[in-house]
């Protein structure tokens, strides 16, 4: 009997939670062909297909609808064992600096993972800006941070690379007009500079309708219907939907965000980052945002 090696394992869940093995590449962050080349390995393991055409894209047969079960519970206990040898005799603290994406999203499952096999280890949280997170883990005040990644930096441990999207309110906007009405963070932000970036390069009008100093300012504004967003899959939720493709909006790159490590960072922060590290990707499965994306959110 051949074992269920768990990298193709992580690769087949970023395909059932990207939608696409183009997603599913940036996900675990290996290119297309070694993708299509792990999935090959895994339905040759498995002895039946797990992939199926379906239109343009492809899906699950109902081999793979049978793995992903088996896949998360092999993960998990993976997890839970390399958590449990690591934690025995850990104590101390890691003060952890996350952006809200992550703090919604796939950060309460692993910190909770880490507490059942840590329970000596105290967990101070910090949510913030990236610019101000970078800052923190400069100064000493964090040991780990997980931040949009401006740059290549020697403390990284790992970096997570996730689509950005246009966000819009499930309700609608309240206001049709030429110019796209945006709701962005204050200046310093990646995702505001990728927005207008996108504009200025499709040549589209647009205005910022609302602005604020944090993300929880920008939700209610979206949620209102003033304005669309830029953020990734992971802000897609309270009443937040991706916005329809028949608006036309401008193509956005893909957001980097990198795990820092202090250089100095005791056992137990060091064991979080590499939790984070093979982990963070895959935790929170987006996959549910897919089915929230068909429902309207109004047309300008």
């Amino acid at each position: 009997m051949q074992t269920l090696d768990p990298d193709l394992l992580k690769t087949f869940l970023a395909f059932v939670d990207g939608g696409s093995l183009a997603q599913a590449a940036s996900i675990v962050g290996r290119s297309p062909s070694a993708v299509t080349a792990q999935m090959q390995r895994l339905k040759d393991i498995v002895g039946e297909p797990l992939l199926a055409r379906q239109g343009r894209g492809r899906g699950l047969t109902p081999a793979g609808e049978d793995l992903v079960g088996h896949a998360r519970r092999i993960l998990a206990l993976h997890r839970e064992a390399w958590l449990a040898l690591k934690g025995v005799r850990a104590d101390g603290r890691v003060a952890i600096g996350t952006t809200q994406d992550f703090a919604d999203s796939g950060l309460p499952d692993l910190l909770r993972a880490f507490a059942v096999t840590h329970p000596r280890v105290r967990i101070e949280l910090r949510v913030g800006r990236s610019a101000e997170l970078a800052q923190a883990l400069q100064s000493g005040t964090l040991d780990l941070a997980i931040a949009m990644r401006q740059a290549p930096a020697s403390d990284e441990v790992g970096v997570l690379r996730e689509p950005m999207v246009w966000l819009c309110s499930q309700k609608g906007l309240i206001s049709r007009q030429d110019e796209v009405p945006l709701a962005l963070l204050d200046p310093h932000c990646g995702f505001r500079e990728a927005a207008i970036a996108a504009f200025d390069t499709a040549g589209r009008r647009y205005r910022i309708a609302a602005g604020s100093a944090s993300l929880a300012g920008l939700r209610t504004a979206v949620n209102a219907g003033i304005a669309l967003t830029l953020r990734t899959v992971r802000f897609a939720h309270f009443g937040l939907v991706e916005a329809p493709r028949d608006l036309g909006l401008p193509p956005v790159p893909i957001a980097e965000f990198a795990i820092r490590l202090r250089q100095d960072a005791e056992p137990p922060a060091q064991d979080l980052a590499a939790l984070f590290s093979g982990n963070l990707a895959l935790a929170g499965a987006p996959s549910s945002f897919r089915e929230r994306k068909s429902r309207p959110c109004g047309r300008l």
